[in-house]
């Protein structure tokens, strides 16, 4: 399950690029397009995130910071998602998404170190 969500979130990265350069470039048909595939792939990877999280057998039976460790995961996860879209929203009003970037990239790194530190990691 892992190596399927893996997949969908680098899938996400790069349909995020591809979705940036079709605004630059004024093409608002196919951008709307590129945007639709992407919130299908955030569907993806909430799913299999879920389904992650779902199948720790003994979740009940960790300890308390290895459970805020998971939740950390999750909401920094949510957090990326959100900040994919705010980055697109403020790109497609002509505005500047830098620090939006900024910040997807410092939450994204956070993000794959914690989830790799947890022992669902490799």
């Amino acid at each position: 399950m892992s190596h399927m969500h893996i997949t969908s979130w680098v899938a996400a990265i790069v349909l995020l690029f591809i979705a940036m350069s079709m605004l630059k470039k004024g093409n608002q048909s196919n951008y709307k397009m590129m945007h639709m595939i992407l919130r299908v792939v955030y569907l993806m990877i909430i799913g299999t995130g879920t389904m992650m999280i779902l199948s720790i057998d003994s979740f009940s039976n960790l300890s308390a910071g290895l459970k805020g460790e998971y939740i950390s995961k999750v909401v920094l996860g949510v957090a990326i998602i959100g900040l994919m879209e705010m980055t697109l929203g403020k790109m497609s009003k002509g505005k500047s998404a830098k620090g939006m970037l900024i910040g997807l990239a410092v939450v994204f790194v956070l993000t794959v170190t914690l989830g790799l530190r947890l022992p669902m990691g490799f």
